[in-house]
């Protein structure tokens, strides 16, 4: 399976899709990347005249490529057309270090912790264009294919 196979598997779509590219992924973990446009919904209201990222949606950008995108690429051998995996948040665990701005490039790394009774428990890192930490923590989610 593919990168870009993976991508179109995921279970979002705009606005609700941060994921732009698929760099690497290995049964251990992911790397990706996604640059927030500027005209975002969220961006509305969210610190009247300095437009910020809110801290959600940092995290479900790490989610989506670093444990959504490896929990598809781990059940690839599963997933057919009318089998398609379903996908439960679970728990997270997030320390942010710095603000994402709005036209922002950030690139999310993962690392595989366990996949076991269908729960997928990661580390992620998210850095910005100039290789700075902006969070990094755990997320975990339950993921399932319909039979």
């Amino acid at each position: 399976m593919t990168t870009k196979e993976i991508l179109n598997l995921l279970p979002y779509s705009p606005p609700f899709l941060f994921a732009d590219e698929l760099h690497e992924i290995t049964e251990n973990g992911a790397k990706g990347s996604y640059t927030y446009k500027p005209d975002e919904y969220f961006y509305q209201g969210h610190f009247k005249d300095f437009p910020v990222t809110p801290g959600v949606i940092l995290t479900e950008t790490m989610a989506q490529i670093g444990v959504v995108c490896l929990g598809v690429y781990l059940l690839k051998d599963k997933i057919t057309a009318s089998a398609m995996p379903e996908i439960a948040f679970t728990s997270v665990e997030m320390d942010f270090l710095a603000p994402v701005f709005p036209g922002e490039k950030v690139t999310v790394t993962s690392q595989k912790q366990y996949f076991r009774f269908n729960k997928l428990k990661c580390e992620v890192e998210m850095r910005n264009s100039v290789d700075k930490i902006v969070c990094s923590g755990t997320i975990s989610g339950v993921i399932k294919y319909n039979k």
